[in-house]
């Protein structure tokens, strides 16, 4: 049986009635879709459950969305497309999902543990805490080859802990890191090593650096996501942050005010990628710090994937680098707020971020993609008004581009933040799976993806705490950065 055929077997909605202007999403489904779905959608007299097993799965977005518009065959009075818009119709499809999940969440929970064994499809772990105590708002993790372990903290610290095993001491701030804006989600982010660290030395930043003229101290004024590259010395017995080198900074007329969809996760590629002069590619991000259009805007750094050599220097074959009005660095776009990037052990080069209310994303990033934003998203307003569909009638953006789709998507949202492949010896039989880590959703999951597709996606790991960063340790182990309790924990096997 086909998806559309298995759907509008059991999906009877209640005939329409012209909608009000400015009607929330729950109202739509309360005026047009209750008396037959309830208003939790567990059906009753005239039409079956919509919370069955398996039909929360992805593949049926699109004919959930075609039966509520074009109606079902042998159902009289069932298509809404002339009663509502589609970015309505759609509404209705992410509150079903919203509806689904509760009661999933309701039914399973999560990963659950017997004597501290977690049992996930393949694997069985436990927890160990490895920083409990000392920190303010950890953002990323970073392990040293002697043993240490960097730590960002949100609020502008980067400190140094003496194992990244359990056991270690936390050092107090790194001396020298320049102050970054602590204004709303943006500050100090994301931390890492180049791929020849042992060599060079060279540790990478992402901060969010005030706008010439504005006091860091203040939390307010203009600012941007800025990279930045130097080394860790010991100066006077205090580890300091010196040789500091700005790889990229944006225009000062295109800084912000904002407080939110700061992006910024920093990756390189993969060695046998390295050029022939030894250098190798740097990708980081930047959201569109909650100016939608901005991220289809090639003049703005901002909602964008951007791409330059370890030492700053612009790429002559990044793809709009011949436009003089483009930003060179820029590698993708129309992104709202990617704050998860990794290369897979295949050398792909991957996303998450976040949507507004439901659809956030796992996107392959491709050289030159437009992914969307904010021309099509598979979520609603925060305000539980409809927005737009995941779909343009042609498939292109209004530039006339043609639009990547996430290969996958969490619907809620999760608030993706953290993404990781696994790698190492710990859990080979997740050996080359995704781990994506959730803020809102207090979640990782792991995500399995064969000739582009996600064939297995497990959540793992759930219930204590916000997840900002997940991190494969060298030794396999998967570390997990916690907001609200602010800690680093890791899951270690217990197969």
């Amino acid at each position: 049986m086909s998806a559309l055929r298995l759907v509008g077997s059991i999906v009877l909605f209640a005939v329409a009635c012209a909608p009000a202007p400015g009607q929330t999403v729950t109202q739509l489904w309360a005026n047009n879709c209750a008396s037959c779905h309830g208003r939790d959608a567990s059906g009753g007299d005239k039409a079956k459950s919509l919370l069955r097993d398996g039909l929360f799965d992805q593949q049926y977005d699109r004919p959930f969305y075609d039966a509520i518009r074009d109606g079902v065959k042998g159902v009289d009075g069932h298509a809404f497309k002339a009663t509502l818009s589609d970015a309505q119709v759609w509404g209705l499809v992410v509150h079903l999902r919203e509806l689904q999940a509760r009661d999933l969440r309701r039914r399973v929970g999560g990963p659950k543990s017997e004597a501290g064994v977690y049992t996930t499809q393949h694997h069985k772990y436990r927890i160990e805490d490895v920083v409990t105590s000392g920190l303010s708002i950890p953002w990323a993790v970073e392990f040293l080859p002697d043993g240490r372990m960097l730590i960002t903290e949100r609020p502008g610290t980067l400190r140094v802990n003496s194992k990244w095993t359990p056991g270690g001491t936390l050092s107090g701030p790194v001396q020298g890191v320049p102050p970054s804006v602590h204004l709303g989600q943006g500050g100090l982010m994301d931390v890492a090593l180049h791929p020849e660290f042992e060599k060079n030395g060279w540790v990478y930043l992402g901060f969010n650096e005030p706008a010439p003229g504005v006091d860091a101290a203040r939390r307010g004024g203009r600012s941007m996501t800025s990279i930045i590259r130097g080394r860790l010395r010991e100066v006077d017995g205090k580890t300091t942050w010196t040789d500091q080198e700005v790889l990229f900074r944006a225009k000062p007329e295109h800084t912000s005010s904002s407080g939110v969809h700061f992006g910024n996760r920093i990756v390189f590629e993969p060695a046998y990628e390295k050029s022939g002069d030894g250098r190798y590619h740097m990708f980081f991000s930047i959201g569109e710090r909650g100016n939608g259009p901005q991220a289809q805007d090639l003049t703005r750094p901002t909602g964008k994937i951007h791409r330059l050599w370890d030492d700053g220097k612009v790429p002559d074959d990044n793809p709009f680098v011949s436009r003089a009005d483009a930003y060179p660095s820029i590698w993708s776009y129309g992104h709202r707020n990617p704050q998860g990037l990794v290369f897979d052990l295949n050398g792909a080069l991957w996303d998450t971020e976040h949507g507004p209310r439901g659809g956030d994303e796992l996107n392959l990033i491709q050289k030159g993609g437009n992914y969307g934003w904010p021309e099509v998203a598979f979520s609603i307003n925060y305000s539980d008004m409809p927005y737009a569909t995941p779909w343009t009638a042609d498939g292109k953006a209004k530039d006339g581009a043609n639009i990547i789709m996430p290969v996958d998507r969490w619907l809620p949202s999760i608030a993706a933040c953290g993404l990781d492949v696994v790698r190492g010896e710990a859990f080979p039989k997740w050996k080359g799976d995704l781990v994506a880590g959730g803020l809102a959703g207090a979640n990782v999951d792991r995500v399995r993806i064969k000739d582009g597709r996600v064939v297995e996606r497990e959540e793992i790991f759930f219930g204590h705490g916000r997840v900002r960063d997940v991190v494969t340790a060298p030794d396999g182990t998967v570390y997990v950065v916690l907001n609200d309790p602010d800690k680093v924990v890791r899951l270690v096997p217990a197969d």
